[in-house]
């Protein structure tokens, strides 16, 4: 299986900017706002010790008991997929500017989809 990459995260703060790769960009036509979008990234910072933890704490407060990643919001799991409801503020070219993206610079994005 191969996950392909269709942008970046260029810059992470209270309105987030997503570089699309110019090939893609096509498929932003008919955005507008008000829309609010699911953004799928690549939590790329991550160790491979991480990617192999099943168990942690609840947002990391070490003293609350371990659970099992697939149960929490946790970054550490083996597919170190993210994901985001965002609000769509605007678009400039092949860049979508949006409100309450939970990445961090330099994020592959992986897709995004429309959402409730």
């Amino acid at each position: 299986m191969t996950i392909f990459p269709i942008g970046v995260v260029k810059f992470a703060g209270e309105i987030s900017e997503i570089e699309l790769f110019p090939q893609y960009t096509q498929g932003l036509k008919g955005v507008r706002e008000t829309e609010t979008l699911q953004i799928l990234y690549w939590m790329h910072n991550l160790t491979e010790d991480d990617r192999n933890a099943l168990l942690a704490h609840p947002r990391g407060d070490r003293a609350r008991p371990k659970r099992g990643v697939f149960l929490l919001r946790s970054p550490m799991r083996p597919n170190p997929i993210g994901s985001s409801k965002v609000e769509f503020v605007k678009r400039e070219k092949n860049s979508l500017f949006v409100r309450g993206l939970d990445a961090l610079e330099g994020s592959p994005v992986i897709d995004i989809k429309c959402g409730p």
